[in-house]
Protein backbone atom coordinates (compact mmCIF):
# COMPACT_ATOMS: atom_id res chain seq x y z
CA UNK A 1 0.00 0.00 0.00
CA UNK A 2 2.96 2.44 0.90
CA UNK A 3 4.59 1.22 -2.26
CA UNK A 4 1.13 1.85 -4.38
CA UNK A 5 0.33 5.85 -2.54
CA UNK A 6 3.79 6.68 -2.72
CA UNK A 7 3.73 5.55 -6.55
CA UNK A 8 1.00 8.09 -7.64
CA UNK A 9 1.06 10.51 -4.59
CA UNK A 10 0.94 13.44 -7.78
CA UNK A 11 -1.92 12.19 -8.52
CA UNK A 12 -3.80 11.59 -5.20
CA UNK A 13 -2.77 15.57 -4.07
CA UNK A 14 -4.52 16.40 -7.71
CA UNK A 15 -7.52 14.44 -7.01
CA UNK A 16 -7.72 16.16 -3.43
CA UNK A 17 -6.58 19.41 -4.58
CA UNK A 18 -9.20 19.70 -7.30
CA UNK A 19 -12.89 17.97 -5.39
CA UNK A 20 -11.70 20.84 -2.78
CA UNK A 21 -11.57 23.37 -5.51
CA UNK A 22 -14.36 22.13 -7.21
CA UNK A 23 -16.51 22.44 -4.51
CA UNK A 24 -15.58 25.50 -3.11
CA UNK A 25 -16.67 26.84 -7.05
CA UNK A 26 -19.64 25.33 -5.93
CA UNK A 27 -20.17 27.13 -2.84
CA UNK A 28 -19.14 30.63 -4.02
CA UNK A 29 -19.75 30.99 -7.56
CA UNK A 30 -22.09 27.98 -8.82
CA UNK A 31 -25.41 28.26 -11.06
CA UNK A 32 -28.46 30.44 -9.84
CA UNK A 33 -30.88 29.19 -12.25
CA UNK A 34 -29.60 25.24 -11.03
CA UNK A 35 -29.51 24.31 -15.42
CA UNK A 36 -25.70 24.12 -15.34
CA UNK A 37 -24.89 20.31 -15.56
CA UNK A 38 -21.73 20.65 -13.55
CA UNK A 39 -22.28 23.55 -11.27
CA UNK A 40 -25.58 22.46 -10.34
CA UNK A 41 -24.57 20.04 -7.62
CA UNK A 42 -21.37 20.01 -5.35
CA UNK A 43 -20.92 16.58 -6.37
CA UNK A 44 -20.63 17.23 -9.65
CA UNK A 45 -18.59 20.22 -9.53
CA UNK A 46 -16.04 18.46 -7.21
CA UNK A 47 -15.63 15.53 -9.57
CA UNK A 48 -15.23 17.77 -12.18
CA UNK A 49 -12.78 19.60 -10.44
CA UNK A 50 -10.71 16.34 -9.41
CA UNK A 51 -10.63 14.88 -12.82
CA UNK A 52 -9.46 18.17 -14.26
CA UNK A 53 -6.90 18.61 -11.48
CA UNK A 54 -6.16 14.89 -11.67
CA UNK A 55 -4.73 15.28 -15.74
CA UNK A 56 -3.52 18.91 -14.69
CA UNK A 57 -0.88 16.97 -12.34
CA UNK A 58 -0.73 14.25 -14.24
CA UNK A 59 1.25 15.94 -17.22
CA UNK A 60 4.16 16.49 -14.76
CA UNK A 61 4.66 13.29 -13.87
CA UNK A 62 8.10 12.02 -14.89
CA UNK A 63 8.78 8.79 -16.49
CA UNK A 64 11.60 6.82 -16.32
CA UNK A 65 13.98 7.09 -19.62
CA UNK A 66 14.88 3.71 -21.38
CA UNK A 67 18.39 3.51 -22.75
CA UNK A 68 18.69 3.69 -26.18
Amino acid sequence: MKNWIGKYKLEIGGLIIGAIAGWCYWNFVGCASGNCFITSRPVNSSLYGAMMCYLLFSMFKKTPQKAI
